[in-house]
């Protein structure tokens, strides 16, 4: 009896002392949720061992946010290729018709050094006739939020966007900077205000500026129409560029912009919608001629998805929409796929990494990077996925979703980096 109670106690300690106790995990997220009085989930994924080393809630389903990127990441990886298709065109005689492939880095924030786009249009002898003929979706993915329409993060999409489908504004009392200066005729002076605040128009691009004495600057998209689409590039160009329907039915060529990696980090380290949104665009004009996000998704779910244990219900590219919904198991799975399809240095380089850049660059900091992944925030969610390497040198990946809490982004985030801080100790 004495040597049970001993072998007993024994297994006990060994239990206490283990590196990583699940029990304790199962215990931190309950406490978590009754905390936080939100819903979340969890998978631990070992890249070694190849299975699952523990779970919670890892079959519910969560809003993504822009964890959705991580799917246009994927399907970006299996079908655009090594570079970015950046316009199509035909040629006439003296015409030049051209449309775009939803290629966005086209004078886009500075962001990217691309002159290749600029200087074919702007250097060729022929007369310029724009087409959009191939751009077949609304301006906005289904379920964003429709007052979202004046902030940078929320710019419309179209196939040819111009730096960006956004405007910027740099103010300093009446004194005022747009650039591009295009916009300066749309301006409307209004009252001073406390605080400097730019408006525009729901339906045009008709913007008001409120003055006041701090100085401000902001990036305001602006409303698509084709034929204003024609007339920015024209002032962009120095040259008349028209819009015409249709092009001429003709075997067309293909410009090459940029590295398609280039574009994949902005996306994924700055969590940058426009591109998220564009990138879908570009994946389905390579499938078919017809820039529609749909037609990406339902490819890539067919084709390469088909496996997920729990079916994603993805409806667009960044994570805009409320109405995406993933499980943290099904995003774990996404992470593998991407670990098989990517060599291991040249996909972390194209991750917002712990403590370093992105949207985690004041989080998950270490001596050594740990945390190599993608966040995604929408108000009352919270996502944080991808690979976490550990002390001991595991490379593991990992899903933590947060749904419906009514505490700050901030607080979940110092909660979920206490724990992932404590797997990288401890596993």
């Amino acid at each position: 009896m004495r040597v049970l109670l001993f072998a007993f106690a024994t297994l006990l300690f060994i239990s206490s002392c283990s590196p990583i106790s699940k029990r304790a995990l199962t215990k931190t997220f309950k406490q978590t949720e009754s905390k936080f009085q939100d819903h979340n989930g969890f998978v631990l994924y070992d890249l070694q061992k190849k299975e699952t080393v523990f779970s919670f809630n890892s079959e519910k389903y969560f809003t993504p946010a822009s964890n959705t990127k991580i799917f246009t990441l994927y399907a970006s990886l299996n079908i655009i290729g090594d570079s970015i298709p950046g316009l199509r065109y035909v040629q006439n005689m003296d015409s030049l018709i051209f449309w775009g492939t939803g290629d966005p880095t086209f004078l886009y924030k500075n962001t990217f050094t691309n002159d290749r786009i600029y200087s074919f249009l702007a250097s060729t002898k022929q007369n310029l006739y724009f087409s959009s003929h191939n751009f077949n979706t609304d301006a906005f993915g289904s379920g964003w939020a429709w007052d979202d329409y004046n902030s940078e993060y929320s710019a419309e999409r179209f196939s040819f966007p111009v730096y960006g489908n956004i405007f910027s504004v740099k103010t300093q009392g009446n004194k005022i900077n747009i650039t591009p200066s295009f916009f300066s005729t749309y301006l409307h002076m209004g009252e001073s205000r406390e605080k400097p605040e730019v408006f525009r128009s729901v339906g045009s691009n008709n913007f008001e500026y409120f003055p006041a004495a701090k100085s401000s600057e902001w990036d305001i998209p602006f409303k698509i129409d084709p034929v204003f689409i024609s007339d920015l590039l024209s002032d962009t160009l120095k040259r008349k560029v028209q819009h015409v329907l249709n092009p001429i039915r003709t075997e067309s060529k293909t410009i090459y912009s940029l590295p398609a990696d280039s574009v994949y980090k902005v996306m994924m380290q700055e969590s940058d919608n426009m591109l998220a949104e564009q990138l879908l665009l570009i994946c389905a004009g390579i499938l078919s001629d017809t820039l529609q996000p749909e037609i990406a998704i339902d490819y890539v779910q067919k084709n390469f998805l088909n496996d997920l244990t729990d079916k994603p219900v993805w409806v667009d590219g960044s994570g805009l929409s409320r109405y995406n919904l993933f499980t943290p198991r099904s995003i774990v799975q996404l992470w593998n796929k991407i670990y098989q399809l990517v060599p291991r240095e040249r996909l972390f380089s194209l991750l917002a990494t712990g403590g370093m850049n992105g949207t985690v660059k004041n989080w998950y900091k270490a001596d050594k990077p740990y945390i190599f992944g993608k966040t995604g925030t929408l108000s009352n969610n919270h996502c944080m996925s991808g690979y976490l390497v550990t002390k001991s040198g595991k490379t593991l990946i990992f899903s933590f979703m947060n749904s419906n809490y009514t505490t700050t982004t901030s607080a979940i985030r110092k909660n979920m980096q206490e724990i992932l801080n404590m797997i990288y100790e401890k596993y």
